[in-house]
């Protein structure tokens, strides 16, 4: 397989502030992460390669059929979130889940989709040989929220037209984290369709070098400094709209045509759904865990770890990193197998995902109680201390956090929080799983223990 930086020479059309990027592993907006992602892939093949890969391709194209297996995939993914922070949650691991979900079940998912099983069959064997890096893009455009039909937003993605070679589909999707970098993508619709919205119905997974598919990326939160910005010089994933004028997509990708029943269940795929979230709960963790630190570096360098209320802070925040733990436990010991697949249980990790939503905003404020107005105290460069080392007495805490490591911890944490960077995470953490008001909504409403509650409620009135 190709490296990284060859795979991205491919043909594929990313546009940056209005220019067509042609290199991107060395533009200012991707440098640092494909630097990162490439490092990541290094260790696949260096003294990792037993806890990362089977038969030469990562472990997320493992289907499992036991629980060890799912112990395997939680290592590895434990591997990559923590060498980033917990911070590049699309490192396709998410995205090659869903597909070997549905690669894994495809025999089911044939009785619902004609063809499905050797279509996904095609497509996995090839992403799994060449070890393919992949996103998903499910969400349209915002435009006119308050209507939802296919005659109100004509930017939505839909069929135009279909040909002997396959269909043209116009519209655009969004937001396709990480889609300058990886190799493919899976298009699929995040809400179901009515009838009256056939036309919008599609799931595809086609290449990121599809002709005439456009990349349209955001503003870079990238930063040149990896000294005094080191989480935003090395992890901004971007994110990007695709937009298709008219462009032919081959049969071959196309997994579902205008079909909302079909598209819908092929979303909800209970074994994509189970693999997919198994790794988003594994992320979370590693990220709760960088909270917690960094929270904890700011009370130990201030010497406020004797305070009541920082006390109670930082129990707060290791209560939730161990919480998130346990329903990770319990979802995998309390799994089963669905069609000779082992999956987790997606109560607890649904339960853990939801938490998520509300923790790490927690823990974002818990950083800036701790951090207080010291996060606004440090120079603007490290460099001027080396210059006045006369200074280092007025930047320094104590023996253990002298003056550098005090001005480099804050930066840290005001890199994770403050930054550009950390605006974008605050944002993700609180959607990436959809609205939240209506993801609890829907837990509540799929919850197995609903009708006892309610029975239990009316015995005692």
């Amino acid at each position: 397989m190709t490296n990284l930086k060859e795979r991205m020479q491919d043909g594929r059309s990313v546009w940056y502030g209005g220019k067509l990027v042609t290199n991107i592993a060395e533009h200012h907006a991707f440098r640092g992460t494909v630097q990162t992602i490439e490092q990541l892939l290094g260790l696949q093949t260096g003294a990792l390669e037993q806890e990362l890969t089977c038969e030469g391709a990562h472990l997320s194209f493992l289907v499992p059929t036991a629980r060890e297996d799912l112990q395997r995939k939680e290592k590895a993914y434990k591997i990559w979130a923590d060498a980033t922070f917990g911070i590049m949650s699309r490192l396709s691991e998410y995205s090659r889940e869903i597909e070997t979900g549905w690669y894994a079940n495809r025999k089911h998912l044939a009785t619902i989709i004609p063809h499905f099983d050797t279509k996904i069959e095609r497509i996995y064997q090839n992403s799994r040989n060449r070890d393919l890096l992949s996103t998903a893009a499910a969400q349209d455009l915002q435009r006119n929220r308050s209507r939802a039909t296919v005659e109100a937003d004509n930017g939505q993605l839909r069929v135009v037209k279909k040909t002997e070679e396959g269909v043209i589909v116009r519209g655009a999707k969004t937001i396709a984290t990480a889609a300058p970098y990886v190799d493919e993508y899976i298009i699929s619709s995040f809400h179901k369709r009515s009838d009256t919205q056939h036309a919008l119905a599609n799931t595809f997974i086609i290449p990121a070098n599809l002709q005439g598919l456009q990349i349209v990326c955001r503003e870079s939160f990238a930063s040149s400094d990896a000294v005094n910005a080191p989480l935003s010089a090395r992890y901004d994933e971007m994110d990007a709209v695709l937009i298709f004028e008219d462009v032919l997509i081959p049969w071959e990708y196309v997994l579902v045509l205008e079909d909302p029943d079909a598209a819908w269940k092929l979303q909800v795929d209970p074994v994509a759904a189970a693999l997919s979230q198994h790794q988003t709960v594994v992320r979370l963790k590693s990220k709760l865990q960088s909270v917690a630190g960094i929270a904890y570096g700011l009370a130990k360098s201030a010497d406020v770890t004797g305070f009541l209320n920082v006390q109670n802070d930082l129990a707060n925040l290791i209560m939730q990193v161990e919480t998130i733990e346990a329903l990770l436990r319990t979802a995998q010991h309390t799994g089963e197998l669905h069609n000779g697949i082992f999956i987790p249980n997606r109560q607890y990790l649904g339960t853990a995902r939801n938490l998520g939503t509300r923790y790490y905003a927690t823990g974002v404020e818990a950083i800036q109680q701790i951090g207080a107005s010291g996060l606004l105290q440090t120079p603007a460069t490290t460099e001027e201390l080396a210059s006045h080392p006369e200074w280092s007495e007025y930047f320094a805490a104590s023996d253990e956090f002298d003056s550098t490591k005090r001005t480099m911890l804050s930066k840290l944490a005001w890199d994770f929080i403050g930054s550009p960077l950390g605006s974008r995470h605050a944002l993700y953490e609180r959607f990436y799983s959809g609205d939240p008001i209506r993801t609890y909504a829907n837990y509540y409403n799929n919850h197995p223990q609903q009708q006892a509650f309610t029975q239990f409620a009316t015995s005692i009135l």
